[in-house]
Parts: C-alpha cells; structure tokens; sequence
C-alpha cells in the first residue's frame, strides 16, 4: 500500500486568523483613505502579502513606490503580530485536534503548507506543532497558491508522491493549487466557494474516522 501524506493550510483550516490579518489590513487600508470590508477581504484568502497589498491599493486607485509599499508591508505584519500576540489553544478551529491526533496515532505523515511567514510561532502558540512532521510556510517558497509550489514542497518533504498526498483547504487558489499538483483537494468552508474540491466539509466536526479511513486506504 502507497503511504499517504496530510498537508494543511493554517490560516482557516487550523486556526482562524483571518479576523487577525482583517483588522491589520483594515488599519492600512483606513490610513491610505480606502474603506476595506470583510467582502474585500475574501479575496486576500491565500494570496501573497505583496500582492494583497497591491490589491488594495488597486482598490483605492493608489499608485505607489516600492519604497512606501515596504513600509506598509512592515508596518502591516508589526500590526498582526500585536494582534496575534494573545493566541492560546482556543484559537484552533473545532475538530482540527482529533483529526490530527487520529492522523498521528496512525501514523500518517503531516506536514503544513501555508502561504503565512508566521505559521511556526502560530502553530507553537497554540500547542499543535508536535503534530507535524514537516512545515512549509511562506519563508519556504516563491510562489503563491495558485501555483502548487507549497503542497509539492510538503509532499516531497514527507516523501510521498502527489497522488498520495492529501490536502485540506479553505481558499480557492489553494483547492487550485491542490488539483494542479494531482493532490487529492478537500475544502473546509463553503460548498458553493469550494465546488473546485473532491470534497467539501464545513469544518472538520463532520469529518468522520470512517472518512480518513478511507482516504489512508484509497
């Protein structure tokens, strides 16, 4: 039997830090004169921090120099640090612990892949990072979800080949770049948002120890 491989996306998968990377962008946005809603925000999900920067700068029709974009990048990152500073084990997303440990106590090999430059200090703030086995984050890789560079990255890391590798996600690009590499894509959010997937849960209180079974077992 083939060994399979996990790999999770964090921001909305594991923990919920959107609302976190919302207010800093918000900040941003609210000193440049754009008004950023949450509806604006959808569309940063799984993008670079570059190019939601430039997203919404286009959004206030702002041109800008490299040099003014790099001081709001900064000062962005400073913000969601402040914001993230007070994360504990509550911050994990329902159900996220059990699959892991199931995963774990049968050992599967677990890695994450994630587009966040932040994702060890989250993930040691919240007491999971015993879980994985590998990590790749935004210091790991050039290119943006879409492009499958992070989930190829973890799957040869685990030494597992992409067909073998299973991936969770809430963001499009990242179902995106899931189906790209041949990776089986399964979607945490919305059915409707995630149709791209081969498999759509809410959350990961309705995956089921049967269900993972299955997938060790395909």
């Amino acid at each position: 039997m083939n060994k399979k491989a996990f790999v999770f996306d964090l921001d909305g998968v594991i923990v919920d830090t959107a609302k976190y990377h919302f207010l800093a962008w918000q900040k941003i946005a609210g000193g440049l004169g754009i008004d950023f809603t949450h509806e604006h925000n959808e569309q940063l999900k799984g993008v670079s921090r570059v190019r939601s920067l430039d997203l919404i700068l286009e959004l206030g029709n702002i041109k800008a120099s490299e040099e003014d974009k790099n001081q709001w990048l900064v000062q962005k990152n400073d913000d969601y640090l402040t914001y993230m500073a007070t994360m504990d084990e509550s911050e994990i997303l329902p159900g996220v612990v059990r699959v892991l440990q199931y995963l774990k106590d049968t050992n599967q090999p677990i890695a994450l892949g994630s587009a966040s430059k932040n994702a060890r200090p989250i993930l040691e703030k919240v007491k999971i990072i015993h879980f994985f086995d590998e990590i790749v984050d935004g210091n790991d890789v050039t290119n943006a979800k879409p492009d499958p560079e992070v989930f190829l990255c973890a799957a040869r890391l685990l030494h597992t080949a992409p067909e073998n590798t299973i991936v969770f996600e809430d963001s499009v690009a990242g179902i995106q770049a899931a189906n790209t590499a041949g990776m089986t894509s399964i979607g945490i959010g919305d059915a409707k948002v995630l149709h791209e997937a081969q498999y759509v849960f809410t959350d990961f209180t309705q995956i089921d120890t049967k269900f993972l079974e299955t997938l060790v077992n395909k």
